[in-house]
């Protein structure tokens, strides 16, 4: 079963696994970008959000350990998992004390590391431990199913549509900008359009309300929650 564009985040300097992995998980109907090194990932992921990372250790420049760690500090609380070669346990719990939520050692079977991801995904949406996230009067996204209900009844969303009311949801009271809103519904092979964004944003406000979502002229849009 595919899944909806979930976007991943790897951090992996041996190639042939990073393409192993990449290639994996694609397949299975994520999107996924990929670093080598640890100035490379902190760029990335200093501009883009992303819905899960996969973090080695012992790669060149910062270290997996230092990088999330630094994520934390900076209030990104995107779930991650490390990925590395590190059995001890002090380095188990220095992965943890850093700010990961789990922890899966080399060599490791593909279909293990999507049972984690999976996992990880069900349990956390921005660290809401509380499945139910209440979206407007009567209206709710369940963050395990990956469905919006209206009154107990699923509502049906387009593929984007779905990906900006959670990118909503995990930035609310936030204004984001248009550039932000581009890089979670478009993938690479993908042109963002102004247009279409404006079509999911008015598609969103009729379920939701149009209080719900402010327009911010020139700049990108704000969520209101509850």
């Amino acid at each position: 079963m595919k899944r909806s564009r979930t976007r991943l985040f790897l951090l992996e300097d041996d190639a042939n696994l990073a393409d192993t992995v990449t290639d994996f998980l694609e397949e299975e109907g994520f999107a996924v970008e990929t670093a080598y090194e640890g100035e490379e990932a902190e760029a990335l992921l200093y501009e883009r959000r992303y819905d899960l990372l996969l973090l080695d250790v012992n790669v060149p420049g910062i270290d997996g350990f230092s990088l999330l760690k630094s994520l934390r500090e900076r209030g990104v609380d995107t779930p991650a998992i490390f990925i590395t070669s590190l059995d001890g346990i002090d380095d188990l719990e220095q992965g943890y004390e850093s700010g990961a939520d789990d922890y899966i050692r080399k060599p490791f079977a593909l279909k293990e590391l999507l049972l984690r991801i999976t996992s990880l995904l069900k349990r956390n949406f921005s660290h809401n431990p509380n499945p139910r996230i209440p979206v407007a009067s009567g209206i709710e996204y369940d963050s395990v199913g990956n469905t919006l209900y209206q009154k107990g009844e699923p509502v049906p969303l387009q593929p984007k549509e779905l990906a900006l009311l959670k990118l909503f949801l995990s930035r609310p009271a936030e204004t984001i900008p248009h550039e932000t809103i581009y890089e979670a519904l478009w993938t690479y092979d993908e042109t963002p359009s102004e247009s279409a964004l404006r079509t999911y944003i008015k598609n969103l406000r009729k379920i939701i309300g149009k209080e719900r979502i402010v327009s911010i002229k020139r700049y990108g849009y704000k969520y209101l929650p509850l």
